[in-house]
């Protein structure tokens, strides 16, 4: 069992957590809402801190999970930032949504200081952060990586290193850009369907049984056809996802029609108010 720091409580962090306490791991918590903090260690135990620097003194690994490229560097950088209290040969794992910059600037950084250093996005959204069954995509070198997996393992039910500091995020935006097609071809059949006077319901019993099948269709649909959106991954999220699929492809030469019309009819929910919807609101579009 490893002595840990945990940054951030959102709606992943605070379960990831809370795995990493049941798995008999010692956290120290910190949230920039210290009533956040006050309230997960009433509940799961260890301690909370007032700032990044105080959490991460004395611990092995430090985990974060916030919102972008610069909640980041606000955590890690300055006189109170994780950086400043880790010891060298501590580990800071990076599980925020950033861009694959980000990732090489904090990793060089933390090289210098004489950290070990993982970006580890991670899928599976507020659901499997509570249950503890999150993907994990990792880069880094293999030696962190095996330090750091045993806790990581705590909220996980895939973990996997895929290459240097910068791989994580950028498998990360393979997921995303794989979850943008495939939500708005799921909410095209199904509001198609409904056009035709299908019982959609009972075609999707049938074609989720064949090629079609995806996690989007299994654990989607049935909101999608009650126009129940308010739960889920945010489209504020996604689309803060999906921009950094694109400038990333503008560096790369990859080319993403489809997810850049994606993230115009995200806009366009966002336009209608759904700023909080789930992705599968996608679906609205198509039935106003």
């Amino acid at each position: 069992m490893s002595n840990t720091a945990f940054i951030g409580l959102g709606v992943m962090g605070y379960p990831m957590a809370g795995h990493m306490a049941k798995a008999g791991h010692d956290v120290t918590v910190y949230n920039r809402t210290a009533a956040k903090s006050e309230k997960w260690v009433s509940e799961n135990g260890g301690s909370m801190a007032l700032t990044p620097a105080k959490a991460a003194e004395g611990a092995d690994v430090v985990l974060a999970c916030v919102g972008n490229d610069d909640d980041l560097r606000s955590v890690v950088y300055g006189d109170e930032g994780i950086f400043a209290g880790m010891s060298k040969g501590a580990i800071f794992v990076d599980h925020t949504t950033a861009s694959a910059d980000v990732a090489r600037e904090v990793g060089a950084k933390a090289a210098d200081l004489g950290f070990g250093f993982l970006d580890a996005p991670v899928s599976g959204g507020q659901a499997g952060a509570e249950n503890g069954v999150l993907t994990v995509m990792v880069g880094g070198d293999q030696a962190t990586y095996d330090k750091a997996e045993p806790v990581i393992q705590s909220y996980a039910k895939m973990v996997k290193l895929l290459g240097p500091v910068g791989s994580g995020q950028l498998a990360k935006m393979v997921n995303q850009i794989c979850i943008a097609g495939l939500v708005q071809g799921l909410s095209e059949g199904l509001a198609f369907g409904q056009k035709a006077g299908m019982d959609v319901a009972a075609v999707v019993e049938v074609i989720s049984k064949g090629a079609a099948q995806s996690w989007q269709m299994e654990n989607r649909y049935k909101t999608m056809l009650d126009d129940h959106f308010e739960h889920g991954f945010a489209v504020d999220w996604m689309r803060k996802d999906l921009s950094i699929c694109l400038a990333e492809a503008r560096n790369n030469g990859a080319k993403l029609p489809v997810t850049a019309l994606v993230d115009q009819f995200y806009g366009q929910v966002q336009a209608k108010g759904g700023n909080r919807w789930d992705t599968s609101s996608l679906m609205k579009l198509l039935q106003d």
